[in-house]
């Protein structure tokens, strides 16, 4: 994920390769980022004039808003299929029950049951 990269290259020794790399990802992140703006003011557009019409077309409004809605859940993806806004990473990346829980000593006793 793009966290990874930045912190990679951050406590590392940013090397030429590895700063070209993540000039091209970000290059790549703002065309996304940006073809996203531009469906989110459309979609505002769009629901302020359904929402001052004079009768006010109730269906037409919630359609409108349920567009909104999947540009949120179904975002474009970035490169790796994560949906933007997310990196995917949760603290310092994914953890197994090892990493997260304490192991369970061992006793020989336990073997019987």
């Amino acid at each position: 994920a793009m966290y990874d990269k930045v912190t990679i290259c951050a406590e590392g020794e940013c090397k030429i390769d590895d700063v070209e790399d993540l000039l091209h990802d970000l290059e790549e992140q703002k065309k996304l980022i940006y073809s996203r703006l531009v469906e989110i003011t459309n979609m505002i557009d769009s629901l302020k004039k359904v929402n001052a019409s004079g009768d006010r077309p109730v269906d037409e409004v919630r359609e409108t808003v349920r567009a909104i809605a999947r540009l949120f859940l179904m975002g474009p993806k970035s490169t790796d299929g994560i949906s933007m806004g997310w990196s995917g990473d949760v603290g310092k990346g994914a953890k197994t029950a090892f990493d997260a829980l304490p192991p369970k000593k061992w006793k020989p006793s336990d073997a019987s049951k």
